[in-house]
């Protein structure tokens, strides 16, 4: 089969008139070796069904199709969506029928009956990180995935406690699952080149920690406001005072002298549940 190499993605970009754009972080991958590497680094099984976000012109979705798996691709301009079905007719005819395509935004989208077992994804720079929180939080169906981000985002998403990186993306991603970095992208196989390097990170879900998944965010994201601060400090408008944050801490079992970045998520949570009902979160 033949994927898209840089003439067909210039001259398909020209005949549907799309010039990519920073707004929706359009940056389309032409080579075809890359396109099956992420492909290969996803480990998908015959019977996964692939969520793709972002599908561009179609590259990496007519890899996966190559592949031999149903792909649901989610893409939020319309002249890209409406034109995905004709390129893989084109170019997979024999996969084509393997094909839904999804008009609209990822993070509002109704998939219906579609039921994805993978993400795999060249997903915009600017929404990486919303997006994949949101799906895992609103597509139970995911049980893997692999996604290109900017480097600096997959460093961070990657990051364990201790880290200089590690942080709020860190921590809510390891709530749904265990995650890893899967290589590098040269900035030289995307059209327009970005002037960052990008990074994929592959994920697999796990059981949640105990507790109540809002109410732990809530605490991540107080302590994390305030990186720099021990967590009695931080975490003081979030409990209702420097006090009582230093006894939900010490209930929880942690150190009220530690600062956020050397907490798991497993920390979190048990600091979420010491939280007496109908306390004010600040």
């Amino acid at each position: 089969m033949t994927l898209l190499g840089p003439n067909d993605v210039r001259q398909l970009a020209a005949k549907l008139g799309i010039r990519p754009t920073k707004q929706l972080g359009q940056n389309f991958v032409h080579d075809p070796n890359t396109v099956r590497r992420i492909v290969r680094a996803a480990e998908l099984t015959p019977d996964d069904v692939v969520l793709e976000v972002g599908p561009g012109l179609g590259s990496l979705t007519l890899a996966l199709l190559e592949h031999g798996n149903a792909v649901c691709a989610v893409e939020i301009d319309p002249p890209l969506a409406a034109a995905l079905p004709e390129t893989a007719a084109q170019f997979v005819p024999e996969q084509a029928d393997r094909l839904t395509v999804v008009a609209g935004d990822a993070l509002r989208v109704d998939l219906g009956d579609v039921k994805p077992t993978a993400l795999v994804a060249n997903l915009p720079y600017n929404v990486a990180v919303p997006v994949v929180l949101h799906l895992l939080a609103t597509v139970p169906s995911l049980r893997r995935g692999l996604v290109m981000v900017q480097k600096e985002v997959a460093d961070r998403l990657t990051a364990g406690p201790g880290s200089r990186v590690y942080g709020v993306p860190s921590v809510k991603l390891a709530w749904y699952a265990t995650a890893k970095q899967a290589g590098r992208v040269p900035a030289a196989v995307f059209w327009p080149v970005p002037n960052v390097e990008s990074g994929l990170v592959g994920f697999a879900t796990r059981n949640a920690p105990e507790g109540d998944r809002l109410a732990t965010f809530a605490v991540i994201d107080a302590a994390f406001a305030q990186r720099r601060k021990m967590l009695r400090g931080a975490l003081a408008a979030w409990a209702g005072g420097a006090p009582e944050a230093e006894r939900i801490l010490r209930a929880a079992g942690v150190d009220p002298g530690l600062r956020g970045e050397q907490l798991t998520v497993e920390d979190f949570a048990r600091i979420a549940s010491q939280r007496q009902p109908g306390e004010v979160t600040g």
